[in-house]
């Protein structure tokens, strides 16, 4: 990353590119997995960094954190000024805009940071450090809680296709693969969207190719269930992975279109 002052927003400026209900996969995930800590919190923040040339996503996701945890803010950051000064309109209870950057500037540590499509711009040898200073500004884990989330990775145009990595405050956990079911051909056709960390990954020796291979095997054996529609062919497929690879959801979340796996086990070989 390009070196700044302190008092400067920490990164570079992305391309902007957003459109209305293009996170939608991400949003519901997050609902669903983190929604019960938004809930718990007396004052629960959520980020939304680089939400881009329009205010949508953060916007929306005010809207769906809102349908598991009432209390909900949503925070959202740009490092552009003008695309700051084009969002202020849009601020309402529970939605502000600030201009700012990995710094996080918010008073609070908060319990969610959304980055999506942030760090494709970025070289890959910049996440590690991306990642560290993000997950510094999380809340720390305490009683009964496992602290706040970061929620990293890389989508379309439309958010058809969507894969993001989940960090806590002491680095990665899982890794997600969603996408739209009547859209996909085969599960590794998801590979184009890896984030950062892994896409310049899916070269044979790598953990992440050796799932991408396994998924499109198991989707070629589950054939026979496309009878039954997309849906039931995945969810046949992410059962067959079980046997191999550290699979944490279930079928709730499989019939969405999804599967997560510990980061341990997809992570690049070093």
């Amino acid at each position: 990353m390009t070196a700044r002052a302190a008092s400067s927003p920490v990164g570079t400026v992305t391309r902007g590119t957003t459109n209305p209900n293009r996170l939608r996969r991400m949003d519901r995930w997050i609902a669903a997995t983190h929604g019960a800590e938004l809930r718990r919190a007396p004052d629960p923040v959520a980020v939304d960094l680089g939400y881009g040339a329009a205010p949508w996503t953060a916007v929306e996701l005010l809207g769906r954190l809102r349908t598991v945890a009432p209390r909900a803010r949503v925070v959202g950051v740009e490092i552009e000024p003008a695309r700051v000064a084009a969002a202020r309109p849009y601020e309402r209870d529970g939605l502000v805009f600030r201009h700012g950057g990995f710094e996080i500037p918010v008073p609070q540590r908060p319990l969610l940071i959304r980055a999506a499509n942030v760090l494709r711009q970025y070289e890959e040898a910049e996440v590690a450090a991306v990642w560290e200073r993000l997950c510094a500004r999380l809340a720390p884990a305490g009683a009964g809680s496992r602290g706040g989330l970061l929620v990293e990775g890389t989508c379309d145009e439309i958010g058809r296709r969507h894969v993001w990595v989940a960090l806590g405050p002491q680095g990665p956990r899982t890794v997600t693969f969603a996408t739209r079911l009547g859209s996909l051909e085969r599960p590794s056709d998801l590979a184009e969207r890896l984030p950062k960390a892994l896409i310049h990954r899916n070269v044979p020796g790598e953990p992440v190719h050796a799932f991408l291979r396994d998924f499109d095997r198991a989707w070629a054996a589950a054939a026979p269930y496309a009878s039954f529609g997309a849906r039931q062919r995945w969810i046949r497929a992410v059962r067959e992975l079980t046997a191999d690879w550290p699979v944490l959801d279930g079928p709730v979340r499989w019939r969405q279109g999804e599967v997560t796996v510990a980061w341990g086990a997809l992570a690049p070989v070093r």
